[in-house]
């Protein structure tokens, strides 16, 4: 039997019963569906976390305090406490100075204020940074203009607002020029930063207001001590070398042993992607895994209904054989069958996964489709055909003539 007369032979028989091979197909289709569907969500979601990361900066990487518990020992008091983790402005002056492998560094200093601008008010971040800040975050202005170092050493009032805040305090208004204040300080509005949407936990990073970092440090939280320093290295492959020396740097500054504990972290934006995108990739293979059981039940519902097709077409098995159809004839055709059902159930279930990943964006959940995914899904649509197949079809092949002939 030629390929075409075997193709034709093979459509006809399941066109005869569509409904059935439909159904028969219907377990591959939602297999097929399933993993395609699951991947992309994994995969969208993925590149939405690293979007969101990156977002935070080029090449960032953050210092931090280190927590620090503290037990209270016996006959212990509170003037005999270890000084707590701190990070102050000496220390950042000291990474600007050394530290070889940074493009640009700057001290943060942040918390949650209630900022006035006429007859409204806006609860939002407010932070002092330093102009380096908006290299380290690849951010830009809008409108008006950051401020520069002699705002910072002349510690003048001055603000630049995130888009969210300004159209909280200033609505349809201009802002630039325009005056807030926070506390009883009142400062100049220079310039509003361009838009930068959803931070990597979610918050908006647009809402916020940056003062120079010194206006902020003695105006607003009347301290030394900065929050965080941020770091941006000159290039990612000097990531773990502007690390190294950065801790370096500030262990000599805190007067730490090789032996003692930092009182600081450092947190490298490139190992917080990769730690992020791992654990989206394991998440992304386990949904796939459990909607790849559907396959497995499709496939042995294509088995079941080839078992029964075996038996309603014994007699014709016979009568093919008994004019010269050869037993590897009829092992093909059965075989054939049943991957041209699972392998159309595979398409049909790409077609439907499609639609499903297009309108999935319309609904604030990210997908994106892998071609080579689907490509294999589709091929594996076939292994079922011919994993399961096998069996009804080496039935077939194996009935002998007479009793196919005999059979009612």
């Amino acid at each position: 039997m030629n390929l075409p007369q075997l193709l034709h032979t093979c459509f006809r028989n399941i066109l005869r019963n569509r409904m059935r091979s439909l159904l028969t197909s219907l377990g591959v289709i939602i297999g097929v569906g399933s993993v395609i569907i699951m991947v992309a969500v994994g995969e969208g979601a993925q590149r939405s976390i690293e979007s969101r990361i990156a977002s935070m900066g080029t090449n960032l990487i953050q210092i931090m305090p280190r927590r620090m518990m503290i037990r209270m020992g016996p006959g212990q008091t509170a003037g005999s406490l270890p000084r707590p983790n701190r990070l102050t402005r000496a220390d950042n002056t000291k990474l600007k100075n050394e530290a070889g492998y940074a493009l640009a560094v700057s001290g943060i200093t942040q918390r949650t204020q209630t900022v006035i601008a006429g007859d409204n008010n806006w609860s939002t971040t407010v932070m002092g940074v330093e102009p380096d800040y908006l290299v380290i975050r690849s951010w830009a202005v809008a409108e008006g203009s950051f401020f520069d170092d002699q705002d910072l050493t002349d510690r003048n009032k001055v603000a630049v607002l995130g888009a969210t805040t300004a159209a909280q305090l200033f609505g349809e208004e201009d802002p630039v020029g325009g005056r807030i204040r926070i506390g009883t300080n009142h400062f100049t509005v220079t310039g509003i930063l361009d838009r930068k949407g959803a931070g990597n936990n979610g918050n908006d990073q647009d809402d916020v207001v940056m003062l120079p970092l010194d206006t902020a440090l003695t105006r607003i939280g009347n301290s030394r001590n900065l929050n965080s320093i941020a770091i941006s290295a000159v290039s990612k492959e000097y990531m773990d070398a502007a690390r190294n020396e950065a801790e370096l740097i500030l262990r000599e500054a805190h007067k730490l042993r090789p032996e003692d504990t930092a009182d600081f972290e450092i947190m490298n934006m490139a190992d917080i992607i990769e730690m992020a995108s791992e654990t989206s990739r394991n998440l992304t293979i386990l949904l796939a895994a459990i909607a790849g059981v559907s396959l497995i039940v499709g496939g042995i519902g294509i088995m079941n209904i080839m078992l029964v097709s075996v038996t309603e077409r014994t007699r014709e098995i016979g009568i093919r054989m008994a004019v010269g159809g050869r037993r590897r004839d009829i092992l093909l055709q059965f075989l054939s069958e049943a991957i041209i059902i699972s392998l159309m159930g595979g398409l049909i279930g790409i077609g439907l996964s499609l639609l499903v990943c297009r309108i999935l964006p319309l609904l604030g959940v990210p997908a994106a489709i892998n071609p080579l995914i689907a490509a294999a899904a589709a091929g594996f649509a076939a292994l079922v055909g011919v994993g399961f197949g096998f069996y009804p079809a080496r039935k077939a092949a194996g009935l002998y003539p007479i009793e196919a002939l005999r059979y009612e």
